[in-house]
């Protein structure tokens, strides 16, 4: 009776700290810096740009210094909130992992926006960060590189999400990261538009910073004046 009891106590215990990560992780991730800024200069953000509310479409309607920004912010709201986690749980992993999950799929949908909200990249960023900065370093790199190469920014967040959680588990033989994936399979979802627009053309580039009035022209998009410096850059309903 008394082991029962201790069972018990420890399933409880198991419990509760799965229900803190979740609350704690979707909570934070539901804070939405671009769509709040957006509303703040009177406009939704998801009716703009390439209608994600993430800060890769607040440097398209809002200018490059305010999105790099944000998405720093963002890299490091996921980040300190799955640090407070780690340091309730000292020691258990799955505590990291599950906190990271809900991060992530609380800035994917949160539930105030009708749960349609970001794409999860800065919050991945986060969560890589706090869980192991070797990891960051490294996949930083290699996302860096492919998209300079592939001139497509969507490509990074879908590699960083799988390769994350399965080298991490292949190279420290645990199972534990690939509860991760619940947080891959949301943004896979919400980029399977991108690679839809890629397939026909008409997916923005990532040279769009540097090459405003270009994109604009290639993909048929009314930017105001047509000077390429006007914001906020608006897809044309009619493509």
């Amino acid at each position: 009776m008394f082991r029962s009891m201790q069972e018990e106590m420890v399933l409880n215990s198991f419990i509760g700290m799965i229900i803190v990560c979740i609350v704690l992780g979707y909570g934070v991730g539901c804070i939405n810096l671009s769509f709040f800024l957006g509303k703040l200069k009177g406009f939704d953000i998801r009716d703009y740009g390439s209608g994600n509310a993430g800060a890769s479409n607040l440097m398209i309607t809002m200018g490059k210094k305010i999105g790099v920004f944000v998405a720093l912010l963002d890299v490091l709201k996921a980040f300190l909130i799955i640090r407070f986690v780690m340091f309730l749980y000292p020691g258990q992993l799955l505590a990291a992992f599950i906190c990271a999950d809900a991060v992530v799929i609380g800035n994917i949908f949160p539930f105030y926006m009708g749960f349609k909200g970001g794409k999860g990249f800065a919050s991945l960023g986060g969560s890589v960060l706090a869980i192991d900065f070797r990891f960051f370093v490294v996949l930083l790199i290699i996302v860096t590189a492919i998209v300079l190469i592939s001139d497509y920014i969507c490509f990074a967040p879908i590699f960083a999400s799988i390769a994350f959680p399965v080298s991490y588990s292949v190279i420290y033989q645990t199972p534990v990261s690939m509860v991760y994936l619940a947080a891959t399979a949301a943004i896979l979802y919400r980029h399977y538009e991108n690679l839809k627009r890629i397939a026909q053309g008409k997916e923005l580039r990532f040279s769009f910073l540097w090459n405003r009035k270009r994109e604009a022209e290639r993909l048929g998009v009314d930017d105001d004046h047509g000077d390429g410096k006007t914001i906020p850059f608006r897809r044309n309903p009619k493509n």
